[in-house]
């Protein structure tokens, strides 16, 4: 939280935050929410919001317990938001406010109800331990995320799930990626250190990992270039494809650019022609943001991929790197909206997407070429099952056997974000 929003009262901090709750149990992401948040609330309203999404399963199934008749949606937003935040994370682990302040200031959001939520609170606090003792038997309760998506991590990962379920619950940490073409990983944690930040650097990678988050004007040659915002598992992309062996000037097609990281980094490691394709104009636009402040250069278009006779000149790629919309079940400590916006017939419709992306680029991949099929989920389905699939009906595709793919990367405590990889090669 910066100096602004910690200078707002909690109440105010508190109004926002629910209103970002409500928001998100509406149907809408977070990001959308906190744009309609005032600019000098925002990262309280974040950090806060991100606390109470987190812990949004347990302070439901409690509420529930103490109010069985649902409040209307903003006083429900607040309490949930309230109870999130009175949460026993762990042992050894404290709610991020004291109890009395954050009742107090409850209140005074509640404004009008805020006897009610006096009330509320009090109790939870009064019989804490009964509460959480009687939900306990809930899985969505216990672990947070909506039960659909418990029973699915079960079947594809029956010794992990619980596992990956815990590390969402957890901050991730902020991880950058050191542009080749200025320095390294190592001689740029030496450079945080002489700006009193620290950091480490990932043997064999560009990656760097801050001890700390901070603000990215804090970084140093942020701005000029040097260094982007990156988890170190998205950042396998770029180094796979070239890994195969592109020639300087080979044709790439990275067909679902949008925001620009991965695109950037393969300009980074190799001098390639470069197609950024994107389906939204808007969000294109935050490609041409990223290349400018990297000073590096890519042909860039509007078009939806999965339809290339709209925008494909006949001339083959040399290779394809195809991060296909999905369900992002890998980057739920990043975003922790996620779990409560999907559903699990949006898994079901994603796989159609991804399948269709796959089939209609394929032709449009020179023999000898590799596509890099990747997405940022756990789940099977938009996975290892997706490449399964599309080699029953490709006979001319087998997994490239150098460099081999890692597959699914799990979001365990010592990993990056949730991704699978799969690097193709056209026979």
């Amino acid at each position: 939280m910066n100096a602004s929003s910690a200078s707002l009262p909690l109440a105010e901090l508190l109004t926002h935050a629910a209103a970002a709750v409500q928001a998100v149990r509406a149907g809408r992401s977070l990001d959308d929410a906190l744009a309609a948040c005032p600019p000098a609330a925002r990262p309280g309203t974040q950090a806060l919001a991100f606390h109470a999404l987190r812990w949004l399963g347990g302070a439901t199934a409690v509420r529930a317990q103490l109010v069985p008749k649902a409040p209307p949606p903003a006083l429900d937003a607040l309490l949930l938001t309230a109870l999130a935040l009175l949460w026993p994370e762990g042992p050894g682990s404290s709610p991020p406010y004291a109890e009395h302040t954050l009742v107090d200031q409850a209140v005074a959001a509640a404004k009008a109800r805020g006897g009610f939520v006096n009330a509320v609170l009090r109790r939870f606090l009064r019989e804490r331990e009964a509460l959480l003792a009687a939900i306990a038997a809930d899985p969505a309760a216990r672990f947070n995320h909506p039960r659909w998506w418990i029973e699915r991590l079960q079947r594809d990962w029956p010794a992990q799930w619980q596992q990956v379920l815990d590390t969402d619950q957890r901050r991730a940490p902020m991880t950058l990626r050191v542009n080749a073409r200025r320095s390294t990983a190592e001689a740029y944690v030496a450079r945080l250190a002489e700006a009193g930040l620290a950091a480490r650097a990932l043997a064999g990678t560009q990656a760097v990992v801050l001890a700390q988050p901070v603000p990215v004007t804090q970084l140093p040659g942020f701005a000029e270039g040097e260094v982007s915002v990156q988890d170190a598992a998205a950042q396998r992309a770029a180094p796979l494809l070239i890994a195969a062996g592109l020639r300087p000037g080979a044709r790439v097609l990275d067909a679902c650019a949008a925001p620009g990281g991965k695109t950037a980094h393969l300009l980074e490691l190799a001098d390639l022609d470069v197609l950024a394709l994107d389906s939204h104009a808007q969000r294109l636009a935050r490609v041409h943001d990223t290349l400018q402040r990297l000073r590096l250069n890519a042909r860039t278009l509007a078009a939806d991929a999965g339809d290339p006779s709209a925008w494909w000149d006949g001339q083959a790629f040399d290779a394809i790197l195809l991060d296909a919309p999905c369900s992002a079940s890998g980057v739920v400590r990043r975003h922790p909206d996620v779990r409560w916006l999907r559903r699990a017939s949006d898994i079901t419709a994603l796989a159609r997407t991804q399948a269709r992306l796959l089939d209609a680029l394929w032709p449009t991949l020179v023999c000898g070429g590799r596509l890099l099929y990747c997405t940022c989920s756990v789940f099977k389905a938009e996975g290892q099952g997706q490449i399964d699939a599309f080699l029953q009906r490709h006979a001319d595709a087998v997994p490239a056997s150098e460099p081999p793919s890692p597959g699914h990367l799990l979001p365990l405590p010592d990993n990056g974000d949730g991704f699978f990889y799969s690097l193709l090669h056209k026979t």
